[in-house]
């Protein structure tokens, strides 16, 4: 019970409820039912990213690049379905697209020894500019967006499933299968291993470069998903579609527990703070508050996230040394009578 109330996502999770509490106040048609549900598709797409961002963390890497790929992602799917591509090829390209910009960070970080930040931040440029280009084949020049969907696609962004909002429902699913593959796999084992130690996780017989890639190569297809996801809800490819979701989502990720040190984190942290964020933005809004405003929070709560989490890890390392010589020194006692 004890271990249950000092969880981080105990903390998260009153966080939420105080946050709801709060704007409901001010507002009460804020705390309508309906409106929370239907309203993660404003979000989701930051949870979508979030959620794989935080194994790549946990690993001992960073990833920023995720935001240029969501928009080269729908520009991919874009073009494909302007030239008349089938929708479900469309889809698969897309996500090729966004795996294979995970695989190229991993690959230029493995080789270079550069560090992920860098590269990534790097790569952010690279993507961006490469989608600006293809968006140009159909003469979608600058920001230009790409519609004309087909109705299929358009109807997934208000979709239900379940009663729940399709894209709501696929984030989910996706933190459902990624908190097995991290907590409860092999995989998963060597994910905290490699950003704990790569030194040690090699020597355990851990293929540590392996594991990073895949994590690199998973956050660039979820991207690739939150893309589509986003496409389908605007009814438009955009280059500069996912440049609203980097700091939230790096925000969610460390607020969620993930360690910028590596080797801590967790999904169901990064699922709770998605909603710590993405609640906070809708209700600063809902109460008149600037946009401008509202990101300057979000870059605050960033920071206060890391000094929390930094805080907490000392404050528990200092408990764990008084804890230790307390008992030293209880032993000594009863050894001296």
């Amino acid at each position: 019970m004890k271990k249950l109330i000092f969880r981080w996502e105990t903390a998260l999770i009153a966080m939420l409820v105080a946050e709801l509490a709060i704007f409901g106040i001010i507002n009460p048609r804020f705390l309508n039912i309906s409106n929370l549900i239907y309203g993660t598709s404003d979000f989701v797409q930051i949870g979508i990213v979030a959620l794989p961002l935080t194994l790549v963390i946990i690993a001992g890497g960073i990833d920023v690049s995720f935001a240029s790929v969501i928009g080269l992602a729908a520009i991919v799917f874009g073009v494909a379905a302007f030239y008349g591509v089938p929708l479900p090829l469309s889809i698969a390209l897309a996500l090729v697209a966004g795996a294979l910009c995970g695989l190229l960070n991993a690959t230029v970080i493995h080789l270079s020894k550069i560090q992920p930040l860098v590269v990534t931040l790097g790569s952010l440029y690279l993507f961006q500019g490469t989608a600006t280009v293809a968006s140009g084949l159909v003469g979608a020049g600058g920001y230009e967006g790409i519609g004309n969907f087909p109705a299929t696609f358009n109807a997934f962004g208000y979709a239900q499933v379940l009663g729940l909002p399709a894209p709501l429902a696929l984030f989910l699913v996706l933190a459902l299968v990624l908190i097995v593959l991290l907590h409860f796999t092999r995989f998963g084992r060597a994910v905290f291993l490699s950003g704990q130690s790569e030194s040690a996780a090699r020597f355990a017989g851990i293929p540590v470069g392996r594991v990073q890639t895949i994590t690199y190569v998973i956050t660039g297809a979820s991207a690739a998903i939150a893309g589509l996801v986003m496409s389908a809800y605007f009814g438009s490819a955009r280059v500069d579609l996912g440049s609203a979701t980097l700091l939230p989502a790096v925000t969610a990720a460390v607020l969620g527990g993930a360690s910028i040190y590596g080797g801590q984190g967790s999904i169901l942290g990064t699922l709770i703070a998605t909603f710590v964020i993405g609640y906070l933005q809708q209700g600063l809004q809902a109460t008149g508050v600037p946009s401008q405003i509202s990101s300057a929070l979000s870059g605050g709560l960033l920071v206060v996230a890391v000094a929390l989490r930094h805080g907490s890890s000392m404050l528990a390392e200092f408990i764990a040394v008084a804890r230790q010589q307390k008992k030293s020194r209880a032993a000594v006692t009863s050894g001296g009578e």
